[in-house]
């Protein structure tokens, strides 16, 4: 691996104009694919297999014209105080709100609150529901445009209004995500490397590959059905791993530089040490990513798909473009006081008018700044990285008892963990959904805003009507239930559908619990009427949904730390690295859930992170996370790890072979992590509650794996283990292939810098 990468370096750096223009056709190739793409289509709720979404499939077959998913407003009246909606003047202005938009030309129908007694009990409060034969992303402008005019009639007649449901749903606010996070990342890459050009190129690929990548999801959108959140979820994957990729290979190429090899050799054996680790640690993303399709859920696999993609284009950048790039000012990425620069010196001829100005340039190289042996004993300052690995490994025992116990503690919450699926009560107050689901529940309940649509099958029944009549009847004897609606038939009169309204909001846990103990009873029921339901809507459906992810949870881990644990014994030649690998990673991600829990769910510290409503965490969130963050922290492994097993491949003693790994990549591996925290955490500026849970999650979850298990939790179990942490039965030894990520067959046949062969570093350095 490390040879062929070397080899892929070496061309790339010769050929750097080449590659360049290459990566640069095919940003323009995918944008103009983007361009002239249709519109991406919406993220959608179908997940196969559940009872859910098998009774929506019943009602669009029992139904037809009209889609169960199709768009409704519900238009929710509120009297001004000691007034009611019944009033002669407020029930005009209900009545002609709901004869203007009847009309409209994409209506299905427009039900009067009067007429479907959908007034609450003290008059104060009534809505009126408005149902469109197409679904909200169809819906035309004008509309759109009709409802919000009847809505502006009716409040200046002196009704507080406000609009919930699909129809007009308020898009969330975008955030300043994606320009935070680089502008953090610039000022990290600054201070680390001290040098504009060190900085900018990390930020300069990673722009790129998110661009390369975001112009093919846009483009094979409407094929693949690739929605605005896979865009958007790529975006921010594609940002972190692109910069942290390209921030090792040039940390390795100034290492090498530093060590007197010329700039085309030093920017191979970057990548084909770094670059070789950069593989690996993305294809254990990929893996990550890819198998979310193993959870069964269509719009985690495109996620995961889109995602998985990004991280592709920003390894093979970073193999290529960034060597090619290096070829280009193969100076200028280096720290000041190593940078190969011009001097200028001038010296007078005689010339036409007395005297010629004539500039020389001169090479000033400065090797004296904190290098061993170049500066009295004692003024070399240690690297904080080096302080803290010779800290751990005096004190391995308490180190990881203090690491394991902390992290342990922050995900205890995960285990009260509930999910479902985020409605109108998380949105912000500023947004009319939000007013329209607060004054429902404040006239109706808190389970208004949640009904159960129950899906009743009479195909086969003797007396379809009576069937009917007695599971409303028996359904409104369940505790739990305030009411039943009247049955609502299909035009064939085999099919009915039946509103049953809970006593608790639909994010409650009692509604969960009221919806198994209906599906429970269902056997007798059916046994006692002859006709057979389902019980869906949009509460159930968030119900089933979270139900299926909690059961796929524990074999999508399986399957996603199988396969990296494989992976990872090939890159180590160990297996209790891996295993201890492993072990990180859940230590990491349970911190990462029980703080997600603390803020989303348990609402501690919601406000600091703009949190509204708390409520049960998102359903795909879990598996998500896990998904993201495996493979995110394989990264710091593969990376910090392999410098580790270099040292100790070279004879040091396991000590000192974890201090030696500390010393070349602890400040890189930092540095990559706030990167990463930065770019996840802007993204909690938007107002779309899914993404600033995904944000806030992963932010943590690096955190938590880069500052603790990472730079305490490995040192430490390194540290226990000794050279027993390297150990591999020699069967398997044999069996395993040889990758070598370290670039020890580099090291081998590596001319030294005095020596060392290509293109002179004057030759390939930009003249002034």
């Amino acid at each position: 691996m490390s040879t062929f990468l070397h080899r892929v370096a070496h061309w790339a750096f010769r050929r750097r104009r080449t590659v360049v223009l290459v990566w640069v056709a095919v940003l323009a190739a995918v944008f103009l694919g983007a361009v002239n793409s249709s519109e991406a289509p919406e993220d959608s709720a179908s997940l196969p297999g559940i009872e859910s979404q098998q009774a929506f499939d019943l009602l669009d077959e029992r139904f037809p014209g009209t889609e169960a998913d199709g768009a409704q407003a519900r238009v929710v009246f509120v009297a001004a105080d000691g007034q009611q909606v019944t009033s002669t003047a407020n029930r005009s202005a209900v009545d002609t709100l709901v004869d203007e938009v009847a009309d409209g030309p994409q209506v299905a129908g427009a039900t009067s609150p009067f007429d479907a007694h959908a007034v609450s009990e003290d008059a104060s409060t009534a809505y009126a529901t408005i149902t469109y034969r197409t679904t909200a992303d169809d819906l035309t402008e004008a509309s759109k445009e009709a409802l919000t005019e009847a809505v502006e009639h009716a409040r200046d007649a002196g009704l507080t209004v406000e609009v919930g449901g699909s129809a007009l749903e308020t898009e969330p606010a975008q955030g300043i995500g994606e320009v935070l996070g680089i502008l953090v990342a610039a000022a990290v890459l600054l201070i680390t490397f001290g040098s504009l050009a060190a900085a900018g190129l990390p930020l300069l690929t990673a722009v790129l590959g998110v661009g390369i990548s975001l112009a093919t999801i846009t483009a094979l959108g409407s094929a693949l059905g690739f929605s605005s959140t896979v865009g958007e979820l790529a975006m921010m994957l594609g940002l972190a791993v692109g910069i942290d990729y390209s921030l090792f290979v040039v940390s390795r190429y100034r290492e090498e530089r530093a060590k007197g090899h010329q700039a085309q050799e030093a920017a191979a054996l970057a990548v084909g040490t770094a670059g070789s680790a950069v593989v690996f640690a993305g294809l254990t993303v990929v893996i990550a990513l890819l198998g979310l399709s193993v959870v069964g859920v269509p719009t985690l696999t495109k996620m995961g798909i889109g995602s998985a993609g990004t991280v592709l284009v920003g390894v093979l950048i970073a193999l290529t473009a960034v060597p090619a790039l290096l070829g280009f000012w193969p100076d200028a990425v280096l720290p000041r006081r190593d940078r190969e620069g011009p001097r200028r010196t001038r010296s007078r001829r005689p010339g036409r008018f007395g005297r010629n100005w004539n500039w020389n340039w001169t090479w000033n190289w400065n090797w004296n700044w904190n290098r061993q042996g170049s500066t009295p004993a004692g003024t070399a300052r240690t690297p904080w990285g080096v302080r803290w690995a010779r800290f751990v490994t005096r004190r391995p025992v308490a180190v990881l008892l203090l690491t394991v116990v902390g992290l342990g503690t922050l995900a205890v919450p995960s285990l009260n963990l509930r999910m479902g699926m985020p409605g109108a009560e998380s949105k912000p107050t500023t947004t009319t959904e939000r007013r329209a689901y607060d004054a429902l529940a404040d006239g109706f309940g808190p389970g208004f805003n949640g009904p159960l649509t129950v899906v009743v099958d009479v195909k086969g029944a003797d007396d379809p009507a009576a069937a009917v009549t007695g599971v409303s009847d028996r359904l409104a004897d369940i505790e739990g239930i305030v009411s039943v609606s009247p049955p609502h038939f299909n035009e064939a009169k085999d099919t009915a559908v039946v509103s049953a309204v809970p006593s608790t909001g639909p994010a409650g846990e009692q509604t969960q619990d009221l919806v198994r103990t209906i599906r429970d009873e269902r056997p007798a029921i059916e046994s006692a009427t002859g006709a057979e339901f389902q019980v869906t809507g949009t509460t159930a459906l968030n119900i089933d949904v979270g139900r299926k992810m909690q059961d796929a949870l524990v074999p999508y881990l399986a399957v996603v730390v199988g396969l990296a644990f494989l992976l990872l014994m090939v890159v180590f030649r160990s297996i209790l690295v891996p295993v201890k690998a492993a072990l990180g990673f859940l230590l990491s991600v349970g911190a990462a859930l029980g703080a997600i829990v603390t803020v989303f769910q348990e609402g501690h510290g919601a406000g600091v992170f703009g949190v509204e409503e708390t409520g049960p965490i998102m359903s795909t969130m879990p598996i998500f996370l896990v998904g993201i963050v495996f493979g995110l922290a394989m990264d710091y492994q593969v990376f910090l790890v392999s410098r580790i097993r270099e040292a100790h491949i070279h004879g040091a003693q396991p000590d000192q072979a974890v201090v030696t790994g500390f010393r070349h990549s602890a400040q890189v591996v930092g540095a990559a992590a706030l990167i990463m925290m930065a770019v996840f955490g802007g993204f909690m500026t938007g107002g779309e509650s899914m993404v600033k849970m995904v944000g806030f999650g992963l932010a943590s979850a690096v955190f938590f794996d880069a500052f603790v298990v990472r730079m305490a939790f490995v040192p430490a179990v390194l540290a226990l283990l000794g050279k027993r942490a390297w150990w591999l039965p020699g069967r398997l030894d044999r069996l395993l292939p040889r990758v070598d990520v370290e670039g020890e067959a580099l090291t081998r046949r590596a001319p030294a810098p005095d020596d060392a062969s290509g293109d002179d570093d004057r030759r390939e350095s930009v003249t002034v």
